[in-house]
Formats: structure tokens, sequence, C-alpha cells
């Protein structure tokens, strides 16, 4: 199985960037203290870190704005996950404790304000890519069953039959979503080689570090932008 990103996504956002973790034979069935701990207390600190700051205008915040504003998605009505998450807890809301593999990103994606994905692989169909939808494509959006259909040209997370994504790292997909039972899971984090290129191998780094510490499991890490556009993952 492959990870490969379509250079017509570069066309679009030439700098992007992806650093990817691949988990084998994870256990995601038994409750970690560790990691809820963990959760509560990023969810803490990002609502002091940001305490008084307009989300739209921070630092962290501000690439992936102007993006979804060149890939023609508009911001205010389509937050990205990172901004609609650190918005959400900066306001005092709380996340809820999902499942570990879940809370352990959501505490990554707090502590370094990057949007950071998991999906699971014995749910994908022969790949994952990120690509330009095209005519035909569907959408199940998590938390719902009734079926989108998603108009050629968006920017999408896919395997080789379904959308995983809509407009790009807004909304994910009930088809692939990590349960307790996911075993094989991909993590993607998504960013800019001239914004924030090492705040993402930071993240990828330690949350390769933290599954093999909390589930025992096999990993594989990888970075992909314009220059290695595709990988191995499975």
């Amino acid at each position: 199985m492959k990870f490969k990103v379509y250079k017509e996504v570069f066309d679009k956002i030439p700098d992007v960037c992806f650093g990817v973790v691949v988990a084998y034979n994870v256990n995601n069935k038994v409750g970690n203290s560790d990691i809820e701990k963990t959760l509560r207390h990023e969810m803490d600190d990002l609502k002091i870190r940001l305490d008084g700051c307009n989300i739209k205008e921070y630092e962290s915040i501000i690439p992936y704005r102007n993006a979804f504003k060149n890939i023609g998605i508009n911001p205010n009505k389509y937050m990205s996950s990172i901004e609609a998450m650190t918005k959400r807890v900066s306001k005092g809301s709380k996340l809820p404790f999902i499942n570990p593999v879940v809370d352990l990103v959501n505490s990554l994606s707090l502590k370094y304000i990057l949007p950071m994905g998991a999906h699971d692989m014995d749910d994908l169909k022969e790949e994952i890519t990120v690509r330009l939808s095209k005519e035909g494509d569907t959408f199940i959006p998590l938390g719902c069953n009734e079926v989108e259909t998603v108009e050629a040209g968006e920017l999408v997370y896919s395997d080789r039959e379904r959308i995983r994504t809509r407009r790009w790292i807004w909304r994910q997909s009930a088809r692939g979503s990590i349960t307790k039972d996911s075993k094989n899971i991909f993590f993607p984090i998504d960013g800019f080689e001239s914004k924030n290129k090492k705040t993402v191998v930071n993240a990828m780094n330690e949350l390769e570090e933290l599954l093999v510490k909390y589930f025992d499991c096999e990993t594989k890490k990888f970075f992909v932008d314009k220059d290695n556009r595709e990988v191995d993952i499975y």
C-alpha cells in the first residue's frame, strides 16, 4: 500500500509537506491514564498560551487559512481541523476522550498546533492519496450516515474508492475512523516547508516515540514533499 500526493496538489500548494507515521499491530483496546492526563494538560496549556489571542491571526494558524484561500476554500466557513480544535479549546471547551490513539493524536496536535490525522489502514482500499476530487466521488461525514456527493476539483484525502477527508483537512469521513479495534494506523501531519517544517518533523518524531512507548507497536516514518511524492506504507 502506498501513500502518495499527486503533482496537482503541489501545483496548487507548492510548499505543502507531510510528516507520516505508520503504526502496526497497535492494541487500542486498553485505556491509558497517562495519555488522558497528557491530553488534559495540553488542553489547559493551550488555553493559557492563547489567552486573549485572535485565533485567525495566530502565527501557527495563518498558513492554513492562507492555503485554504489559495485553493478556493473559505476558511471562515470551513475551518481547518486544527483551527477548529484550537478555537474550541481556547474558549474553554474540552475535547472528549475517545480512545487512546485518538487522544494521543489530539494531545500532540494541540501541543504543536498542527493538523494530525489518523486512518485505519485495514479499511483503506489499495492506497491513501492526497488529490483533487473527480466526478462521482462520495463522502460520509464522521458521525453521519448520509452520503454526500463531492464536486470535482476539491482537495481531498482518498483511497482508491472513497473520499477520506473533504476540503483537505476540514472534515474526516466515518470510513476508516479509529476505533478500539484499529490495529494498523496511518498518521499524516500536514504542514508547509517554508513555515513549519521543523515543527512537523518534531511532531512526527514524538508521535512515533509515544506510539512505541504506549502501544508496543512497530512503526515507520516518512517525509513527503514535492521531491518525494510517494512512499510505501503497508
